[in-house]
C-alpha cells in the first residue's frame, strides 16, 4: 500500500452478491472490485460469491465477469496480471433467495471459501436483487445463522428500498 495515501485497504472478507446475474453487477460492482484490485486496495484473500438463479460454474462466472469488466472498466484496460490474481477469488452458486435451501449451502460455501481463502468469516452481503426480496433474504440469513458469525457481518442494499416512507420504513 503506498503510504503516501491515505485510503484504507479492506479487510480480509467474503462478498457475496445476491443477483449476481443482474446488470448492476456487470456494470457496476465487478468492475468497481476490479477497480480496487488493480489500485491495490484489496487483501489477497478476497473472495465474491455471486449468487443468482441461473445455474453455472465459477468458471463461467469468471469468464462472463471478465468480460463485464473488460466492457465496463472505465479509465484503463483490464491488466491481465491484475486479473490473473483476482480472478481466483470469483465464484458462483446457483440459488433461489426464496428456498431455504439456498441459505444452507450459501453456509456451507462461505466455510469451505474461508478455509481456502482465509476470510477470517467475515461476510459482507449485497442484495443486488428486487426491493421485494431484501426482507427474504434477511430472513433466510438469520434463519441459517448466517447474520452472525466469529467475523463480522454486514448487509448492503440497493436503493431504492420501497415507493413510500411506509413501505421503507417496513
Amino acid at each position: 500500500q503506498d503510504p503516501l495515501r491515505f485510503e484504507r485497504k479492506l479487510p480480509e472478507c467474503a462478498v457475496v452478491i445476491f443477483g449476481a446475474n443482474g446488470d448492476l453487477t456487470k456494470r457496476k460492482l465487478l468492475p468497481a472490485l476490479y477497480r480496487l484490485a488493480h489500485e491495490r486496495r484489496l487483501p489477497p484473500g478476497i473472495a465474491i460469491l455471486g449468487i443468482s438463479r441461473t445455474p453455472m460454474s465459477d468458471d463461467e462466472f469468471r469468464a462472463k465477469m471478465r468480460e463485464s469488466v473488460e466492457k465496463f472498466i472505465e479509465d484503463s484496460d483490464v491488466d491481465p496480471a491484475i486479473w490473473s490474481a483476482f480472478a481466483p477469488g470469483i465464484f458462483y452458486m446457483a440459488g433461489d433467495v426464496g428456498d431455504p435451501q439456498c441459505y444452507r449451502d450459501l453456509s456451507a460455501r462461505l466455510q469451505k471459501i474461508d478455509a481456502e481463502r482465509h476470510t477470517c468469516c467475515n461476510v459482507l452481503f449485497y442484495l443486488s436483487t428486487q426491493p421485494s426480496q431484501y426482507a427474504l433474504v434477511a430472513r433466510g440469513l438469520g434463519e441459517v445463522g448466517l447474520s452472525k458469525g466469529p467475523g463480522w457481518r454486514r448487509v448492503i442494499i440497493e436503493k431504492p428500498f420501497g415507493h413510500d416512507l411506509a413501505s421503507a420504513r417496513q
